[in-house]
């Protein structure tokens, strides 16, 4: 009888370890893909028609670039942002867009004005997404962004490359002021939104860690915020942002996690997850 018991015995917990080890990893809540800083050039357009069937063959819950659809030393022109709207609208999935230093900031080394080519991507760029939730600021700065998915709360800010348009002439600091005002108001909307939320994602196209070369720093007063928001925020935050160029996972600040995304000559994107809350990112394959 005692031999019969330990041998079932024996056989449940063999059984329940088998089910333990064949029990799958936890499905991720939704995923979705991060990209910037590229196409840079017609070659690099063509691999992003290969990116775009690829993403279009994954079950995404959206798209989001950074910024910088063409190089720092343009084209600025009407026909290239066209064409890669264009190409963009390809993709099956809601697609958000943010503006990069390449193309307005930067755009006086091509021979345009910078605040003008910032003004036709507002034309060009600032239409509706089919996202639930999703807003755009109301007033001058439509490309500043809000939408919800599975409770964590997304913000796309226009915070460009170039010092942050600071410090060049009266007249873009004039522009600088304005904007970063928008900026931070909108930022405090959505972390306020984010409370008791599971996340609060920031999303923009510069690297605030970057010093500049000389004069004012166009980056500390958002420093501080991150700072600060990091350390009083109930969820964490995740920064997203280009400009370097390279993929890295951090934290420059505690209870910051920052992600960068890959760029050109890279025409890569990242597939990212959320699992219970927490996020998993990695680069994708190519296609």
């Amino acid at each position: 009888m005692r031999k019969a018991t330990a041998f079932r015995r024996a056989l449940l917990l063999a059984v329940a370890l088998q089910g333990c080890a064949a029990t799958p990893p936890p499905a991720p809540d939704f995923a979705f893909a991060l990209m910037g800083d590229m196409p840079y050039s017609h070659a690099q357009a063509n691999l992003l028609d290969e990116l775009i069937a690829q993403m279009n063959a994954e079950p995404l819950a959206f798209v989001a670039h950074v910024g910088d659809i063409t190089s720092g030393r343009g084209p600025c022109s009407d026909e290239w942002l066209e064409a890669r709207r264009r190409q963009f609208a390809r993709l099956r999935h809601p697609f958000v867009l943010l503006p990069g230093d390449n193309e307005w900031t930067d755009c006086h080394r091509s021979g345009f004005d910078p605040l003008e080519r910032l003004a036709r991507w507002r034309e060009l760029f600032c239409g509706p997404v089919a996202l639930h939730a999703f807003r755009r600021q109301p007033g001058a700065h439509c490309e500043n962004v809000l939408w919800e998915a599975n409770e964590i709360v997304f913000v796309g800010v226009n915070v460009p490359g170039s010092n942050n348009n600071l410090d060049r002439t009266p007249q873009m600091d004039a522009e600088h002021s304005a904007r970063m005002r928008a900026v931070f108001g909108w930022l405090e909307e959505a972390k306020t939104l984010a409370q008791g939320r599971g996340a609060l994602v920031v999303l923009m196209q510069a690297d605030p860690f970057l010093a500049p070369r000389a004069g004012p720093d166009g980056f500390a007063s958002l420093r501080d915020w991150l700072r600060r928001a990091a350390q009083d925020s109930s969820p964490r935050i995740l920064l997203v942002h280009g400009d370097t160029h390279f993929f890295r996972d951090d934290e420059p600040l505690p209870r910051l996690r920052r992600v960068v995304v890959p760029g050109s000559p890279q025409v890569r994107w990242l597939r990212a997850s959320a699992v219970r809350g927490e996020f998993r990112i990695e680069v994708a394959d190519p296609p």
